[in-house]
């Protein structure tokens, strides 16, 4: 590719962040726009940008997230998830903190064990029907829940994708993870509830009347049809485990949530079309046009001159490398989905490990695997459990802005990586 084509790529994506940032133009119509633009320019062509594992679709996300949205459509016919939330609000006895507090604790621990944006897929129904029943506005639960599934996910090996591909490239295992941030997790995630305590203050009026009248329910009688409650629960659970299962049966978790998907519409009675009418198609379309645009600026060089950059800078300083490389990381992956970020970056992460001859503990994978989760929370696209709770938000008339998002996620995101940065420090150079 051309300098041309780089700067082209450059001017195209800023322009599309300009017209998501500015809320014109629909996301989607932006994003898919952008991609549009990108293929005209020659900045990538139908090859690299359907077909490329580098720089085209991920298909893998796509087809998780398709297969995750079938389960859940059937799910909510069940009425789990209204138990769910008389559940959760009569053990907080209405009392709005303490509902979040439990929602954010369950959401952190499932994220360890299911990818970002099954959990949230999971969560987020049983959080439109809590603040229903209490009254309350939904925009600051659902923003929490995305920074606690995010945060959860830097636990192991499978909580967020970008785990596995450093895993790979850096030969750690599942109790590599769970050792080294599993710890950090449980801070930050205690960290994010204080925090906010504080940034959503305003948003935990009591009701007394509703939450009476909320105690009097019987969250057995929400459940209008245990058989296919039974078939629903039992195909998720063995979706979870072939999640967790991934580096022994090495499936990928598209092929694991789209055999679950296949399973539970062809042993149900539920209607192919009424499930696939609950698919958030604009949320995939929306992943579809970020990631071509993101692909071009990978074919051009634009995000390998900007990793290059930042190898140059680490010189032979585990220490400083280590520290740049969390914020850099943190800064960049606010605005490039972590996803293809840590596949850039992974091969000149080894070659900063092998330049500063460490290695030992991990740290500066440790480092950039911190950066890349934490900073996905910063704006309303860094990651995609971000996009796709904007997209239910909307869907259920409840709309969140970029800018709504954004401004208690740099908060969140700053607090997160400073905390990461002393607990580098600390554990590493201090404590060795």
């Amino acid at each position: 590719m051309s300098d041309w084509h780089a700067w082209a790529a450059v001017a195209v994506f800023a322009g599309t962040y300009v017209l998501i940032i500015s809320e014109k133009v629909h996301r989607v119509a932006a994003a898919l726009g952008g991609a549009g633009l990108m293929l005209a320019l020659g900045a990538t062509d139908d090859g690299a940008a359907f077909f490329s594992q580098d720089t085209g679709i991920d298909w893998n996300v796509i087809f998780l997230l398709l297969g995750m949205m079938v389960i859940v459509g059937v799910l909510k016919r069940t009425g789990v998830f209204e138990y769910l939330a008389i559940w959760s609000v009569k053990r907080a006895r209405g009392r709005p903190f303490r509902v979040l507090a439990m929602l954010v604790a369950i959401t952190a621990l499932a994220s360890a064990l299911l990818d970002n944006v099954t959990t949230v897929l999971l969560i987020a129904p049983v959080t439109l029907l809590v603040c229903e029943r209490l009254a309350l506005a939904v925009a600051p639960f659902l923003i929490t829940e995305v920074f606690a599934s995010n945060i959860g996910g830097i636990a192991t090996l499978v909580g967020d994708p970008p785990n596995i591909i450093i895993a790979g490239r850096a030969g750690l295992t599942f109790n590599d993870f769970l050792v080294h941030l599993a710890p950090l997790a449980v801070l930050l995630t205690a960290v994010l509830i204080g925090l906010c305590r504080l940034l959503f203050r305003g948003a935990f009026t009591y009701d007394a009347e509703r939450a009476a009248r909320v105690m009097e329910l019987n969250e057995r009688d929400a459940i209008r049809d245990p058989r296919l409650l039974g078939q629903g629960l039992a195909v998720l659970t063995l979706v979870i485990v072939g999640f967790i299962l991934h580096p022994v049966l090495h499936y990928a978790p598209s092929v694991v949530a789209l055999l679950g998907a296949g399973l539970l519409v062809a042993v149900s009675t539920v209607r192919t079309g009424e499930v696939l009418a609950e698919v958030e198609w604009p949320t995939l379309a929306f992943f579809a046009g970020l990631f071509v645009m993101i692909g071009a600026l990978i074919g051009t060089g634009v995000v390998g001159e900007v990793s290059t950059a930042l190898s140059h800078a680490v010189g032979g300083r585990e220490l400083g490398g280590s520290m740049l490389l969390l914020g850099a990381s943190g800064v960049l992956s606010g605005v490039v989905d972590n996803i293809p970020y840590v596949a850039t970056m992974a091969p000149i992460t080894a070659g900063l490990v092998h330049s500063v001859g460490g290695g030992s503990d991990h740290v500066m994978w440790w480092a950039l695997t911190l950066g890349a989760d934490l900073g996905g929370n910063a704006t309303a696209i860094g990651a995609s459990a971000n996009v796709v709770v904007l997209g239910i938000a909307e869907r259920n008339g409840t709309p969140i802005s970029f800018w709504q998002f954004t401004r208690y996620g740099l908060v969140v995101t700053a607090a997160t990586l400073a905390l990461s940065a002393g607990y580098i420090w600390l554990r590493y150079f201090v404590l060795g």
